[in-house]
């Protein structure tokens, strides 16, 4: 029973690795990702910047950020993989889904209470084009008028 997940995986190489053995490395992640049957979502490489702090004598590393849709199976393979791996000085994998999914709750429960307001109001749900972000531009010609009287 492997339920597909989406997870964000970060990973600090050493300063000391080359972007060949980035990309290999890169490489043997997509490997592990396609025989558990996940999937990459997104890649980035930041490149190299500062460390917050000082890890193994490294001041400076090269950051790569990977979305990855997959089993907790297939995190648990990347991120032993990964402590083995000399060449990675620092990684961390966070589940994103549940974020992604309390997110888009708020954002509907915003959407459902302006428009149930507008409604209220005598507006259409809906904000029109031109309107303005919330709606209330007799307020803010208000606020105009006022400033010019100070």
């Amino acid at each position: 029973m492997s339920t597909s997940r989406q997870y964000e995986l970060v990973y600090i190489v050493s300063p000391d690795g080359s972007e060949t053995q980035v990309a290999e490395l890169h490489t043997q992640i997509e490997q592990i990702v396609q025989r558990f049957q996940g999937t990459f979502d997104k890649t980035e490489n930041w490149g190299r910047r500062k460390l917050a702090y000082e890890i193994g004598h490294h001041r400076e590393g090269i950051y790569v950020v990977e979305t990855i849709t997959g089993s907790g199976e297939l995190m648990k393979e990347i991120d032993r993989r990964l402590r083995v791996t000399d060449l990675v000085i620092r990684h961390l994998v966070v589940r994103v889904d549940e974020e992604l999914k309390v997110a888009d709750r708020t954002r509907e429960a915003r959407r459902s209470t302006q428009a149930r307001r507008r409604t209220a109001r005598g507006l259409p749900p809906e904000p029109q084009p031109g309107e303005g972000r919330s709606g209330d531009s007799d307020q803010d010609d208000d606020r105009d008028g006022m400033e010019g009287q100070r």
